[in-house]
């Protein structure tokens, strides 16, 4: 089978969706289909990635990511041409999300060449304090948002929230299916032992003595990180891996900025540290919080209504309101207590090998692809 996976970034740039794309390629290829993904970068170019995966970058101006931290890639013209030449190579498209100029165009080349498409809807509208930003969210949505999820042969959601928003929005209530992300269980895994995570935080320059609690994403208020600052208190430190343009948090007594992290460095930083927390609104169900969990860390995240499906275990897992109060409640208690950390962390991991397979995505994916 020949697939074209359509995203507005893939790695080496960092970001939820283009993981998700890489993970899906390399493991629908270790399935037997053949794949190429469309997707931007700072030239046009088709690199081999392997054997059975092909990268078609296209050149797109970026500035609305360097300017104002929007991961919006505009794409050149070339887009379409090369839309239309791998949807009529490929046996189904699979489109992510409605809010980008390359799904736009992958989906009417779809279309346009009559073959089928799927898509996956990451996220539901994004509250952002930029009033322009919901703005512009809506009208996207308005015209070529609904035309892609009323015409998709399959949407594939990540929470119940994401899957009403897409049946509000033009998707045929039997054609949305729930689909977990997976995580790689094997790259993230839980520390060894003291001496491990002693080493660790030594390589990393944060504290050996202290309590570290971990946000990784990026530094934007969709995330919760301010929050999180506001929620500071004695019993721990504050471990940030990220950026963003609103500013980082600078390191100093209690906070410590680790920047942007590679997959390997990441996984590094979830095992030097003693709990994950991550405030943060409008997602799907965050890889980072999937990351953690395979870590063996214990969860503090935000109690999204739209998790309902995961089932997640409110005596093993942390869901608190996006208030600074709660956070530090919550964050206190877990500090004060280790044993209940190790039991919630024996848990987070048992759950993620249960749960998140990345071999069993790309099965559910095969299965549901029409032809």
């Amino acid at each position: 089978m020949r697939v074209l996976l359509v995203s507005h970034y893939f790695p080496p740039h960092l970001g939820g969706i283009e993981n998700v794309v890489e993970h899906q390629a390399r493991n629908l290829a270790a399935a037997g289909a053949e794949v190429v993904v469309l997707t931007t970068g700072e030239r046009s170019e088709l690199v081999p990635l392997d054997d059975r995966i092909r990268v078609q970058r296209i050149a797109a101006w970026n500035g609305f990511e360097r300017r104002l931290g929007i991961p919006f890639p505009v794409p050149g013209p070339g887009l379409f041409v090369h839309a239309a030449r791998w949807a009529r190579w490929a046996d189904a498209v699979h489109v992510h999300d409605t809010a980008y100029v390359t799904s736009w165009v992958g989906g009417a080349a779809a279309m346009l060449t009559r073959t089928p498409f799927v898509m996956t809807q990451h996220v539901a509208l994004v509250d952002h304090p930029a009033r322009l930003v919901g703005v512009v969210q809506r009208a996207v949505l308005a015209c070529a948002g609904r035309v892609l999820l009323r015409r998709a042969a399959a949407v594939f959601v990540l929470n119940d929230t994401v899957a009403a928003f897409a049946q509000d929005n033009g998707a045929h209530p039997t054609r949305v299916h729930h689909l977990p992300n997976g995580v790689d269980t094997g790259a993230f895994t839980p520390c060894a032992s003291p001496a491990e995570r002693r080493s660790l935080r030594e390589r990393l320059g944060l504290p050996v003595d202290r309590v570290l609690v971990l946000f990784a994403g990026r530094l934007v208020p969709k995330k919760g990180y301010d929050l999180l600052l506001a929620a500071a208190g004695p019993s721990y430190d504050l471990v940030f891996a990220g950026d963003g343009h609103q500013g980082v948090p600078e390191s100093g007594p209690g906070t410590h900025h680790l920047g942007r992290l590679n997959a390997g460095e990441l996984a590094d930083a979830y095992r030097a540290c003693d709990i994950f927390a991550l405030p943060s609104t409008s997602e799907g169900f965050p890889l980072t919080v999937q990351e953690a969990m395979a870590s063996g860390l214990p969860i503090l995240t935000t109690d999204d209504p739209g998790y309902e499906s995961y089932q997640l275990c409110r005596r093993h897992v942390r869901l608190v309101p996006r208030e600074v109060a709660a956070l530090r409640t919550a964050l206190a208690e877990l500090a004060g207590d280790p044993h209940l950390r190790e039991r919630m962390g024996r848990w987070s991991r048992q759950y993620a090998i249960k749960r998140f397979s990345w071999a069993m995505h790309a099965e559910q994916l095969l299965g549901r692809y029409p032809l």
